[in-house]
């Protein structure tokens, strides 16, 4: 008898799985990013007639969408403004696709967000500005796009933000001293964009930083000397910028430093660190 109670909830509980309701405002957020993306031409389409649960990358909890994975699936077009409407999304991944057009502000509606991933897309357009007010953001990777224009003033209150990688885009403006307000950044990578000006002394705040990429910018000036206190740092591209200064005396007790580009240093190739030993490349 016990075997069987449990069976049975078992089978209650698949069928609860198979057959998951999300809200038709979800629902058609969805089928708006299935259209505006010419989901039939998918690598793993959709079925819209079958349970939203069926759908290839999507995941659903509590009767709500929470994750979005559809990387490298070949989606063509641009994103819905309705994809703010996924209020519970948790995470975002629509990287290696051929997305173009801006990326919609809508987006920055959903406050559960944790990871925007749309990485090697043709986006294209400015940041939106609001993207500040998604507070639980983690991780914003969008490098390998078209995206334009200073960074958002709003980006700075991101202080959950552990990864802001926007390489290889056309971004401009400076760095300012509000980045030392990211104390939770975990890597920090702007390389191959048209970024300009001296970095912030405050950039020594981001104590947790183990990659710092800047290379192949307009950065210039000295290098702040509080860049040794980066004490987690493994990686430093400083390389291709207009900085002035020797760069030995502010890592030499960077201990974890495995990766070291910075083209303005004249001496050997190969820098000397009691525990690592980091390789520069001068270029």
């Amino acid at each position: 008898m016990k075997k069987f109670t449990l069976s049975i909830l078992f089978l209650l509980t698949i069928s609860t799985v198979a057959f998951s309701q999300i809200s038709d405002l979800e629902k058609n957020a969805l089928i708006d990013l299935y259209k505006s993306t010419n989901g039939e031409n998918w690598n793993n389409s959709w079925d819209l007639s079958k349970d939203v649960s069926t759908w290839h990358g999507v995941t659903i909890s509590n009767n709500s969408v929470t994750k979005i994975n559809l990387s490298m699936n070949n989606l063509e077009g641009i994103l819905p403004s309705t994809i703010g409407n996924l209020n519970s999304l948790v995470k975002l991944n629509l990287g290696f696709n051929k997305l173009q057009g801006t990326i919609p502000s809508e987006i920055c509606k959903n406050k559960s967000l944790e990871s925007i991933e749309l990485f090697m897309n043709q986006l294209e357009g400015e940041l939106p500005s609001n993207i500040g007010e998604i507070a639980s953001l983690k991780e914003l990777i969008l490098f390998n796009n078209l995206l334009s224009g200073d960074l958002p003033a709003s980006i700075y209150k991101l202080e959950n933000l552990k990864i802001l990688q926007l390489s290889s885009n056309k971004i401009t403006g400076t760095i300012t001293s509000k980045i030392g307000m990211l104390k939770n950044l975990e890597v920090l990578s702007f390389f191959e964009n048209s970024m300009y000006g001296v970095l912030p002394v405050e950039i020594g705040n981001l104590i947790n930083l183990k990659e710092l990429a800047l290379s192949n910018n307009l950065f210039e000036g000295n290098l702040p000397t509080e860049i040794n206190k980066l004490t987690q740092l493994e990686t430093l591209l400083l390389n291709q910028n207009r900085f002035v200064g020797e760069l030995d005396p502010i890592i030499k007790n960077l201990y974890l430093l495995k990766n070291v580009e910075y083209k303005n240093l004249k001496e050997s190739p190969v820098y000397s660190n009691p525990v690592s030993q980091a390789r520069l490349t001068l270029q």
